[in-house]
């Protein structure tokens, strides 16, 4: 190939493709490189199951659903994606939980006192502290939002936090010690939510919402996974019309326009190096691409151990990268066509329920035991759930009459025990699942018309989401921040000159977020600019 470009970008995953594009609005020459023949990774819509009743199919997302935590980036504004046809309609509330064997629904709006009217229905007292848990992390978050956004380093991380002493006047309560803030923010989310919240409603519902970062609820330093609930409240929860993968479509559209290219079925087999420094890539049918710089949007092992290679690192670098912490998978999903939405039990003739997640996890002990299930490597018994019912604010979705049913559960181990294989199970499990939205809300059963299951093993295949981690590498403190995902590559940069990390296996880690592209972009323009001069 003759054309030298800028910079090849491995990926048109979400953070992929916010990279290139700031990298070709800065006016670089960028091309994408993606495996599959669809671009836009997990975050993807695909059309399924078109049949002579439903010749249009159904828009089913495969990867991520929800978009909460770009809209606390300057992401969307900065690239002008709206020009490229992303049209964000509002999830509000933006989570639901059906009290189970009663006649009641917590709905967690945008707007705070409406949630906590909502709260009061099942225990006044909490509703109260819900005031004071949402003021404090708001508080924090502020401070940490800023850190999100820029490469980490133990400075900074601590540095934003602590500005809110001057900002704010104080981070912490005048009426608490510094001490005791501190430790709410290094101790478990579990124990968070147990310290200021007493209803067991209450208390599932927020622990059950952090837990969708990962870590159990007894995990230390993981209690702003559920004190992030503050800044949801701030900028809600939102569903781009037509799909998850019109996110990713639209980025699509405004790097092509500022002169990106993208080819899709081109996997890339080998990054190009030459004399220690990256030079282009090499596809696994052969054709090789040039360029100034390579950032990969691919899992950062398997970007370092097969498309970098152990003969480009050293022997400490090798071990460390080999031994970070992927985890034993996630959850699993399916993705339902069904001929109507659920009518839940615990809200009958409430159709606010279905504007955004309806947490479907009955209380702490049922947790718990799905917890255990997956420590001793077996799929939970009775899975803890996140129904998404999105036709209801997005008709596009479905054919007239039909809706579409998402249903994401936790926990799921990759590797099993007892000779279990997931290519054996995968459908009881799914029926599981479904089985709990069932228990839930009984008109379902016998109203699906299809579905599509994505195991851990399934998520691995698709997404080259390594062992089914859809966050990439654990979100345990020791693997956030300046630790992600190592310390020597946590600024974007690996030891192989030229070349970057842009992926969820870097800071601030996964979801829809874009902030490891946007801060990845920074790096590579800082270091392009630099080169230009010289």
């Amino acid at each position: 190939m003759s054309t030298i470009y800028d910079a090849i970008v491995i990926g048109s995953g979400h953070n992929g493709l916010t990279c290139a594009c700031y990298l070709a609005k800065a006016g670089h020459k960028v091309l994408v490189l993606e495996r599959r023949d669809t671009i836009g990774g997990a975050v993807c819509t695909e059309t399924m199951f078109q049949s002579d009743m439903y010749p249009q199919g159904f828009k089913m997302d495969v990867g991520s659903s929800a978009h909460f935590m770009i809209h606390q980036t300057p992401v969307i504004q900065d690239l002008e994606l709206e020009k490229y046809g992303l049209e964000y309609i509002e999830m509000d509330p933006f989570m639901s939980f059906p009290v189970p064997n009663e006649k009641k629904v917590i709905h967690f709006y945008r707007d705070i006192e409406k949630t906590i009217d909502s709260i009061a229905q099942v225990s006044v007292k909490d509703a109260v502290s819900y005031r004071e848990f949402i003021t404090f992390w708001a508080r924090i978050n502020q401070g940490v939002l800023k850190t999100f956004l820029v490469p980490p380093t133990a400075g900074n991380v601590f540095t934003e936090m602590f500005k809110g002493q001057i900002r704010d006047g104080s981070m912490f309560d005048k009426s608490e010690p510094t001490t005791s803030g501190l430790r709410r923010i290094f101790a478990s989310y579990g124990q968070v939510v147990s310290e200021y919240f007493e209803n067991e409603n209450v208390r599932t519902a927020l622990n059950w919402m952090a837990a969708q970062s990962g870590p159990p609820p007894d995990q230390t330093a993981t209690g702003d996974f559920v004190g992030w609930q503050a800044m949801l409240h701030q900028s809600g929860g939102k569903r781009p019309k037509g799909g998850s993968g019109m996110l990713t479509q639209a980025m699509a559209k405004m790097l092509e326009a500022h002169g990106g290219e993208i080819l899709a079925d081109k996997p890339v087999d080998k990054i190009l190096i030459n004399n220690g420094k990256a030079c282009g890539v090499k596809s696994a049918d052969g054709d090789e691409y040039r360029s100034r710089v390579v950032v990969s949007n691919a899992h950062v092992q398997t970007t370092m151990l097969k498309m970098v290679g152990p003969d480009h690192l050293d022997p400490k670098m090798l071990h460390r990268v080999k031994h970070i912490n992927v985890g034993n998978g996630f959850g699993m999903v399916i993705r339902c066509a069904v001929k109507q939405l659920p009518e839940y039990t615990s809200a009958p003739g409430d159709s606010e329920i279905h504007n955004g997640l309806q947490l479907l996890c009955p209380d702490m002990n049922y947790m718990n035991r799905a917890i255990g299930d997956y420590m001793q490597g077996n799929p939970p018994e009775k899975p803890a759930v996140v129904a998404m019912t999105f036709t209801k604010i997005d008709p596009t979705l479905a054919p007239e009459g039909t809706h579409t049913l998402f249903a994401w559960a936790q926990w799921h181990p990759y590797e099993l025990q007892n000779g279990l294989k997931w290519d054996d199970i995968r459908e009881a499990e799914a029926q599981k699942i479904y089985d709990v939205v069932t228990d839930y809300a009984p008109n379902m059963k016998g109203q699906l018309i299809d579905w599509y299951i994505q195991t851990p093993l399934d998520i691995e295949r698709k997404h080259g989401l390594l062992r089914g981690n859809v966050m990439h590498v654990e979100m345990s403190f020791d693997q956030m921040f300046m630790f992600r995902p190592t310390p020597e590559m946590s600024a974007y940069k690996t030891p192989v000159e030229n070349l970057y990390l842009s992926s969820a296996s870097c800071h601030p880690g996964g979801g829809v977020f874009a902030a490891a592209g946007h801060n990845a972009a920074g790096v590579v323009l800082k270091d392009l600019k630099k080169r230009k001069w010289f």
